[in-house]
């Protein structure tokens, strides 16, 4: 969410706009969220919730992070960082043109900032859902007071989203306008195959509450009860750039920002609707911006490809696998073939249902590796990234830790939740036992 444009202020929010008629805006969705050209840049957003060293149950105050972020602010950092409701913090990197570029800018900010963080009793953990403290909001901004209004009319998993969770979110260029392994088409529909794969094999949440949930990725179960006009995808039966221009047009309105006081928040109001309408104003090209900001699909094209189902992972490096997995399996054109002959078959479970509200990827979340077609996809694919990795530059480090993450979770059917799970079950039976 940290990667939206930020709320108005009176500067921003006073400056002339001009209103623009629906079949502009359908041209604009359409040029501006694929920008296609030969794959040959990576991306990064490494979500991270923040506790405290001495003991990550003991909640956080809010002073304790206003004192630490403030800090934070004189760290000098190539990459972006910004704060999300609930007090995580998110390292965005810049679009990098090789795999180890980006993993070594985003490994060297994230050491300065878990330095300042430590002056101050606080680390980062990686866990895709906070298993312990239930939401709290932490930012009081117009935007996220309308978001929470918004999302809390399909229940609790909005507050949940915006401030228990956390992810790894892996950005890949949109690809050729040809077809073949590095294609537009190609790669959109790989994202969405393969997704369910990686919700499987990097699933870290299970818990909510100290209490296990039922669900290996509960941060995905979360996405998928907020709704499908917000969290879901847009149908596949067409090429992209129609696809997603149908779906954003047609997809409900968040909030409707104003200068001063709270922020509209209508009811069941299409952006589509509110183009041909006017009311309670015209819609502008800035207001277009910020929709498109407001959803929030696994698979996200903001002129490149944002992949968004990856829980965040424990460890300090563990976001480098899904990093380096992923990019092995876009940009390395016969990973790319062989990643999507594997996953290709997969798409029949979903019914021809969007992504994430369909049964192949409520089993990813709910089963993990421990559904069987779901594990070797999964083994198929990592093997095909660690053979790809060399040829993309990777260093010996790197294809060891994927190396090892192959053998360590995805052969053998697991993932860290399950590790997560054996500890809880663990503590359980010790506390039974005294």
């Amino acid at each position: 969410m940290s990667d939206t444009p930020s709320d108005c202020t009176s500067a921003d929010c006073t400056k002339p706009r001009t209103s623009l008629p629906e079949a502009e805006l359908e041209a604009l969705v359409r040029g501006i969220c694929f920008k296609t050209g030969p794959p040959r840049r990576i991306g990064v957003e490494v979500e991270w919730l923040v506790h405290e060293l001495r003991n990550p149950r003991l909640p956080v105050t809010s002073e304790q992070l206003a004192a630490a972020y403030a800090a934070l602010r004189a760290v000098p950092l190539k990459s972006a960082l910004t704060v999300e409701p609930g007090g995580q913090l998110e390292l965005s990197s810049q679009p990098a043109d090789s795999l180890m570029e980006c993993i070594g800018t985003v490994s060297a900010d994230l050491a300065a900032v878990r330095a300042a963080l430590a002056e101050h009793g606080l680390g980062l953990v990686g866990l895709g859902h906070d298993p312990w403290h239930p939401p709290r909001r932490y930012l009081r901004e117009p935007r996220y007071d309308a978001m929470e209004a918004c999302l809390d009319r399909t229940g609790p998993a909005g507050r949940a989203m915006m401030c228990t969770s956390a992810s790894v979110q892996v950005c890949v260029d949109a690809g050729h306008e040809e077809p073949g392994p590095l294609g537009l088409g190609r790669r959109w529909s790989l994202a969405h195959q393969l997704g369910p794969v990686l919700v499987a094999a990097f699933a870290n949440s299970p818990l909510a509450g100290s209490e296990p949930t039922g669900w290996l990725s509960t941060r995905q179960l979360r996405w998928t009860e907020i709704g499908k006009g917000r969290a879901g995808g847009p149908s596949l039966d067409t090429d992209p750039r129609s696809a997603w221009t149908r779906h954003v047009l047609d997809a409900p309105v968040m909030c409707i920002r104003r200068d001063s006081g709270p922020w509209d928040i209508p009811e069941g109001l299409s952006f589509r609707e509110w183009a041909r309408s006017g009311v309670p104003r015209p819609p502008t090209r800035e207001d277009l911006d910020y929709h498109v900001s407001t959803l929030f699909p696994p698979v996200r094209p903001r002129g490149h490809l944002e992949l968004r189902m990856i829980d965040a992972q424990p460890g300090e490096d563990g976001w480098i696998v899904p990093l380096a997995v992923t990019a092995a399996l876009f940009d390395d054109p016969q990973a790319a073939e062989t990643a999507y002959r594997v996953v290709k078959p997969l798409a029949e479970r979903t019914l021809s249902m969007p992504a994430p509200h369909n049964p192949l990827w409520i089993d990813a979340a709910r089963h993990g590796l421990a559904d069987p077609e779901l594990c070797e996809a999964a083994i198929a694919c990592f093997a095909a990234a660690l053979e790809a990795l060399p040829r993309l530059g990777a260093t010996t480090e790197v294809t060891d830790a994927v190396g090892a993450y192959l053998h360590r979770y995805v052969i053998r059917g697991r993932c860290p939740a399950d590790d997560l799970l054996d500890r809880t079950h663990g503590s359980l039976g010790k506390e039974i036992r005294t």
